[in-house]
């Protein structure tokens, strides 16, 4: 892709990162950059991609929605937006593939939200984190979702509704995201991170990843109850078997292809 697109893909090695590249806006999430963003995970889905790193250019890695696009639009126009939205964040948690944030600057509302939604995120500790809606006229519904999910009700509730910004140290003691780093040290740091959350078989991963969102949401018996089906029936595929062999075997595993 060129550099003068909103979205950059690059693939090295088994991995692809997926650059968001609108700094003149701050990385803001408009409706179509938002469809750009979802087609190119999309396509990164359909690939034997290991992982994938989400990155951003420019000082901010994403401002949220883009109000230029909002203010005055109406009810039906925003409500489409917002399900644009919601359709990348849950397209993110589909593909097989692990996906890392690789957080730089300030990440605020639909931007907190993107990265709250990544299977796994690594911020510099001068980057920030903030529902900032709380302290406006239009609070961050969407956004806490997924910042709810990752961090507990009353710590979303002091970010919604003070819309204070917290650093990246207090992001991933809260469990916003997994660690905190040095920003020399961001780009090593994330990917050791996506090394280590892509050994094994893909296919099987890609099976955990899935069943793993699936369940989070259902009370305790539910969970169990799906996930018993679910580990029960992928113990009878090649790469559970084999894993079983292996370790019995004392050799390392060959996942089949």
């Amino acid at each position: 892709m060129s550099d003068d697109n909103d979205v950059l893909v690059q693939r090295e090695g088994p991995f692809t990162t997926i650059t968001m590249n609108r700094p003149r806006r701050r990385n803001a999430l408009s409706k179509a950059f938002l469809k750009d963003l979802t087609e190119a995970f999309d396509h990164v889905g359909t690939t034997d991609a290991r992982g994938v790193i989400l990155a951003a250019n420019g000082p901010v890695f994403s401002a949220g929605h883009d109000f230029a696009d909002m203010a005055g639009a109406s009810h039906a126009d925003v409500r489409d937006l917002l399900q644009v939205c919601t359709d990348l964040m849950r397209t993110i948690q589909s593909v097989p593939q692990v996906v890392v944030a690789r957080v730089h600057g300030l990440a605020t509302a639909a931007g907190c939200q993107l990265v709250a939604s990544c299977d796994l995120a690594v911020a510099a500790e001068s980057a920030g984190f903030a529902a900032p809606g709380g302290k406006g006229g239009w609070f961050c519904h969407t956004p806490l979702v997924a910042i709810s999910h990752n961090i507990g009700r009353k710590r979303a509730a002091e970010m919604a509704l003070t819309g204070e910004i917290i650093d990246a140290t207090t992001a991933a003691d809260w469990g916003l995201i997994n660690y905190a780093v040095p920003t020399e040290d961001l780009d090593k740091t994330t990917r050791d991170l996506l090394t280590r959350a892509t050994q094994g078989s893909p296919r099987s991963k890609a099976l955990g990843k899935q069943a793993m969102y699936a369940q989070l949401d259902r009370p305790e018996q539910d969970a169990y109850t799906y996930a018993i089906e679910v580990m029960a029936a992928s113990s009878q595929t090649p790469e559970a078997q084999e894993g079983m062999r292996s370790f019995l075997e004392k050799r390392h595993p060959t996942w089949p292809a």
